[in-house]
């Protein structure tokens, strides 16, 4: 679980950020606050038992600015990491987010699909963090950076849908081996060639190893892994 502090003033926005997370599978509320003070004192206090893993920090709050206490954090060593939740649209606080470590940059206001959008991606960043041996080769920090940096809410090619292309990523990613269109479509009661459209945009999109299977009769069959 990705244990989660939402920092942010406004109630309401606070309430519905902790439902939205409390909606995606693999993350826990660990805290609601309202101000700079409190989210500080709460990462510190996390350290004893639970770590908090992530903050959805909103830029304006009463006491300080959320760039303010991305680099206390930064200054005391605390390597959580942060998605900046906000409506400030500045470019000038767009880049110093950056440079400071955050990780996504959310604009109010959003729907509760680009919210679990960006979520997401950033759940498969810290699977491929978590999966990666204690030396990391060039692909995978080529793959965690690319699962930071996919497009959200991009347009999808035409025919392409966002729930199936989901359950495309889910079913491949749970899969501990490669999988042909054949099988995807049989698993997802797909037919062969909606199937490997899906597979071969998740190709072109670095989410999928491609490779072709032999010992099979006629043509060697493409099987298509989630990288790891």
């Amino acid at each position: 679980m990705i244990r989660t502090l939402v920092v942010e003033d406004d109630p309401l926005a606070a309430e519905a950020h902790a439902s939205y997370l409390n909606r995606i599978d693999g993350f826990e509320v660990a805290g609601v606050v309202g101000t700079a003070a409190g989210a500080l004192a709460a990462l510190k206090a996390s350290l004893v038992e639970h770590p908090i893993d992530l903050i959805l920090l909103d830029m304006n709050l009463p006491d300080g600015h959320g760039i303010d206490v991305a680099r206390r954090l930064r200054g005391a060593g605390l390597a959580v990491d942060i998605v900046a939740i906000t409506a400030v649209r500045d470019i000038d606080v767009v880049h110093t987010a950056i440079s400071v470590g955050i990780v996504q940059y959310l604009i109010k206001p959003f729907t509760f699909a680009t919210f679990a959008d960006r979520l997401r991606t950033y759940q498969e960043y810290r699977r491929r963090l978590d999966s990666a041996s204690s030396t990391a080769t060039q692909t995978d920090v080529d793959g965690m950076l690319a699962s930071l940096r996919a497009p959200a809410g991009a347009p999808l090619p035409k025919g392409l849908s966002a729930p199936t292309l989901q359950a495309v990523r889910d079913q491949l990613r749970g899969d501990d081996r490669a999988l042909s269109a054949t099988e995807l479509a049989e698993k997802l009661t797909l037919s062969r060639v909606t199937a490997r459209r899906y597979l071969e945009y998740l190709a072109d999109e670095g989410q999928l190893s491609r490779s072709p299977r032999y010992g099979t009769p006629g043509r060697p069959e493409l099987e298509y892994r989630w990288l790891r």
